[in-house]
């Protein structure tokens, strides 16, 4: 049966008598942005395709959000959703990219019915300084992590970089970050059910592109380095459909998504595809002015739990990212401050006793499943670098024909990739000592 989201305007009659089975999201409540943030880049300003494109992202993170998956995965998602530019989302070629690409990243079925909006009143509106004069080189997806902090620089340590944040909160500049624009969004939903949010990826390449079309850019770098990249997709858990956010089959999709549907010309350009994190690391601290406390003050843990908010915000240490992040500054030579993490040793014997610090035992069970799954995904990456061309064909096929490169060129870069990782790896947990629980674990043990 399919999931049924209606995107309703302030004052639609649905919101008072929703349709049959629908759940009804409102814009302007559940759906909260400003457009004039975007409004800098082009002496024409918004037009109606970028606010309807906001509008359908919010939309689509609604769905992905609200509806807690099946053990089989897979859901049909329904979203009926009001635009402004109608002839063009009505398009079949415009709704059949937008599913392709949506289906290949979340593992879903989505339907799309497009109606006229009551209201193009968000158009137009201009709340800040008009600059027309910059030259951008490139546009980037800016978190406050640590390949987007570096990749920025290296890409253009001069600083043409058009860097967008998409944050429904403000968010101060900090050592070293480079000149950012946020772009308010917000999707406010008090019953969101599933936690694997697959659309993000799509959420921030169309804004990003948004952002890039205005400001008539056709580069937009994505800075996520090769484990980052190519892990998730290569290495699922058991069920888990696997992770394509920032693999190239994805960005193909979404350029042509982009180009019927703004008619934009946006290429995703990916510089650290076959660079480690820890490479990518070394690679900025080589560049003029910039030190090892520009990449401490960088946030890579994605929990907001209350484990991680106790004495001040720290990261938990022991998630995926946290692992990929501690592995990486250690490869890179950077030492981090004490108290950066909530499970800081990993080195004691006892997992138990590293994760003393937290009060609840439902929390330290969560950890122990994110911590035991990471750790046995960033292994089973290293594993990949002695598999035969037979086992590996696969994934050197999908990526090679995403970049347009041959299948042999394809297959050395990934394996040079994967035995850099496999190195970094190595080198990683003997620094943790011969006892550590992450040996441990690695064998099968748990305490």
């Amino acid at each position: 049966m399919n999931k049924r989201l209606f995107v309703a305007e302030h004052g639609d009659d649905a919101i008072s008598q929703p349709p049959i089975g629908a759940i009804v999201a409102e814009i302007g409540t559940e759906i909260v942005f400003d457009p004039s943030g975007l409004d800098r880049y082009n002496v024409k300003g918004f037009e109606p395709c970028h606010y309807d494109l906001l509008v359908i992202c919010a939309a689509i993170e609604l769905a992905d959000r609200r509806w807690k998956r099946p053990q089989t995965w897979k859901r049909s998602l329904e979203l009926s959703i009001p635009v402004i530019d109608l002839k063009r989302w009505n398009r079949g070629d415009v709704q059949e990219a937008l599913k392709a690409t949506l289906s290949k990243l979340t593992g879903d079925r989505w339907h799309f019915h497009f109606r006229e909006a009551n209201s193009h009143a968000p158009i137009g509106s201009r709340q800040r300084p008009l600059v027309f004069d910059e030259r951008w080189k490139f546009a980037i997806a800016y978190s406050d992590g640590l390949d987007s902090r570096a990749v920025a620089s290296l890409c253009d340590p001069a600083g043409k970089v058009l860097c967008i944040r998409v944050s429904g909160n403000r968010q101060r500049r900090a050592d070293g970050d480079s000149h950012f624009d946020r772009i308010p969004f917000k999707v406010r939903s008090s019953r969101g059910r599933e936690s694997s949010f697959r659309s993000r990826g799509f959420q921030f390449a169309a804004i990003t592109a948004v952002a890039a079309h205005l400001a008539k850019i056709e580069r937009v770098v994505v800075p996520e380095s090769g484990q980052g990249a190519l892990g998730p997709a290569f290495l699922p858990p058991y069920g888990v459909y696997r992770d394509y956010r920032n693999h190239p089959v994805f960005f193909r999709l979404m350029e042509k998504f982009l180009d019927l549907s703004l008619g934009s010309g946006v290429r995703f350009e990916q510089p650290r595809l076959w660079s480690t994190k820890a490479q990518t690391l070394k690679a900025f601290l080589a560049l003029p002015s910039r030190d090892d406390d520009h990449l401490r003050n960088t946030r890579s843990c994605w929990q907001q739990r209350s484990i991680v908010n106790v004495g001040g915000r720290k990261q938990c240490g022991l998630c995926a990212a946290c692992l990929l992040r501690r592995m990486s500054l250690y490869a890179a030579g950077v030492t981090e401050h004490d108290g950066a993490y909530v499970i800081s040793d990993l080195g004691t014997p006892s997992a138990a006793e590293a994760l003393a610090t937290i009060a609840s035992e439902v929390d330290r069970e969560i950890m122990i499943e994110y911590g035991t799954a990471g750790v046995r995904h960033f292994q089973d990456l290293a594993e990949m670098a002695v598999w035969d061309d037979g086992k590996i064909r696969v994934h050197v096929s999908e990526v090679a024909t995403a970049l347009g490169e041959t299948n042999n060129e394809t297959n050395k870069n990934l394996r040079l990739l994967l035995k850099q990782h496999a190195d970094e790896w190595v080198a990683f947990l003997a620094s943790r000592g011969e006892q550590s629980f992450l040996l441990k674990w690695l064998g099968g043990l748990n305490d």
